[in-house]
């Protein structure tokens, strides 16, 4: 499994529509992402809000996996969590990444009545309750994704530019560099009203073990922004560079899930 791991991407020989031959469960009844269709969603007024807790001292490093774009947090203990909203307990903050398109109208994962975005950012915790992350998997309320959108505007979040000065440290395939002292709640947006269903990874092994708090309201990122994800390559540095675009999934199926709303 391990060759076969490294093999998925977003190419046409390798991309979504083949993941299933290596992982059957992304052909699931639970799969992310999905469209989220306001006529269909449900106000649920007995969702309280989230809240987030982040140490600065827990973020570790930023690396290309020739996938994305990922910044590490150290998850040893409850030091950057997330709780409440839909969740049934303490989340700790692991990992976030970004996905992106080859343009500034499509690069989202998620669409919300019809439109794509410009990109989505995914904080990835998983329950605190586990022993450990590999465990946590391996249920079904294991893992809380917080999803963010990103919007091509005029007034872009400032606090992006922590991340993204930092990419041309880490151009190639395989490349890490040290980032410290970093709250990713700093980007997020003025409004915290979320909708909220159960899904999966929106990567392979595409396990359905996933919390999604989806934010409704974007964070405005720059075109010279988007541009700086778009440089990234898939390949190491003794490759010929390709650009890291479109590294999105499809959305799937949402067959009889419920898709709840903390606003209306």
């Amino acid at each position: 499994m391990a060759q076969q791991s490294s093999q998925w991407g977003y190419d046409s020989d390798n991309g979504p529509e083949h993941w299933h031959k290596y992982y059957p469960i992304a052909k699931g009844d639970h799969q992310s992402p999905i469209e989220i269709n306001s006529k269909e969603v449900q106000h649920d007024p007995s969702l309280p809000p989230w809240f987030v807790g982040y140490d600065p001292g827990a973020a570790k490093t930023i690396l290309n996996n020739g996938k994305t774009c990922r910044v590490v947090f150290d998850d040893s203990f409850d030091r950057s969590v997330l709780r409440n909203g839909p969740l049934p307990g303490i989340y700790r903050l692991r990992q976030l990444h970004f996905h992106w398109g080859s343009s500034n109208d499509h690069g989202s994962e998620h669409i919300v009545d019809g439109v794509k975005y410009a990109g989505e950012l995914h904080l990835v915790h998983w329950y605190s309750k586990y022993s450990n992350y590999a465990e946590a998997l391996r249920n079904y309320d294991g893992v809380a994704i917080l999803g963010i959108f990103l919007q091509v505007g005029k007034t872009p979040k400032p606090e992006m530019k922590r991340i993204l000065e930092e990419i041309n440290g880490i151009k190639t395939k395989g490349k890490e560099a040290p980032f410290s002292n970093f709250d990713p709640s700093i980007i997020f947006p003025k409004s915290w009203d979320y909708w909220t269903y159960h899904g999966s990874f929106t990567e392979p092994p595409c396990d359905e073990c996933v919390t999604w708090i989806l934010l409704r309201e974007p964070i405005i990122v720059s075109p010279d922004q988007m541009a700086k994800l778009r440089s990234l390559s898939i390949n190491a540095e003794t490759e010929l560079a390709r650009p890291m675009v479109d590294n999105w999934r499809p959305p799937q199926p949402r067959h009889f899930r419920m898709v709840r709303a903390s606003f209306q």
